[in-house]
């Protein structure tokens, strides 16, 4: 599954914009007066003005061997999130997979994440286009399974790693739908910031085509998107 599009929604337009342009170093891909959307790879990622705040989870995928580059490269342009005292980055052993995180200018937590099964190392130098794409997005809910079997009926797709009571992920390698109970996991890791059903949208391609994704409210809404 890839994430070709992810819009999110934030009270704070104007700041992300300037973080995602100035201090990480993406060029707008096109924008207007109440959203903006960059280039991720394969993926775009759009941010909406909204009166009201949100606070996501989201995660982008890099090259398996560009982890250690990546962390040093987002020092010099923000903080990252420390895992403890003296461990910048968590290991994932049951994913095999290994991520740093940070804030973006809403406050969202970002991870950048390297998935050592995939085989896309590279020797170029770490910048933005060393960004795959959108790899990840937090879908919370109260109740998992139904999530999941709806997704499954649509997209094709299926249950990737976890479980249906607290935290299970739908997807694959390339693009997963993060499934968190909110009355069981209460917080985002690696910080204390509330875990709660947040409103997106996007576009997801699966090997049954492409899918417009709406979560509003609690309600999973899938479409089959006509070529």
């Amino acid at each position: 599954m890839k994430i070709r599009q992810l819009t999110l929604f934030t009270n704070k337009l104007k700041e992300e914009k300037e973080f995602y342009t100035k201090k990480i170093g993406f060029n707008l891909l096109k924008q207007g007066k109440s959203q903006f959307t960059i280039r991720v790879g394969w993926s775009q990622l759009t941010f909406v003005s909204s009166s009201e705040a949100h606070n996501y989870h989201y995660c982008f995928l890099i090259p398996s061997n560009k982890l250690n580059e990546a962390v040093a490269w987002l020092e010099k342009r923000t903080s990252i999130i420390p895992i403890s005292s003296n461990k910048k980055t968590n290991k994932f052993e049951n994913w095999n997979a290994e991520s740093v995180y940070f804030y973006d200018a809403s406050g969202n937590i970002v991870e950048f994440i390297v998935r050592y099964d995939l085989d896309n190392t590279t020797d170029q130098k770490f910048n933005t286009d060393q960004l795959l794409c959108v790899n990840e997005i937090g879908l919370a809910t109260n109740d998992i399974e139904k999530i999941n079997t709806t997704l499954e009926a649509n997209l094709g797709t299926s249950f990737y790693k976890g479980d249906f009571f607290r935290f299970g992920a739908h997807g694959n390698l390339e693009g997963l739908f993060l499934l968190p109970n909110y009355n069981e996991k209460t917080t985002w890791f690696p910080t204390d910031i509330a875990l709660l059903p947040q409103p997106f949208s996007g576009v997801v391609e699966t090997i049954k085509g492409k899918f417009f994704i709406n979560y509003n409210s609690e309600k999973l809404k899938v479409e089959k998107r006509l070529l």
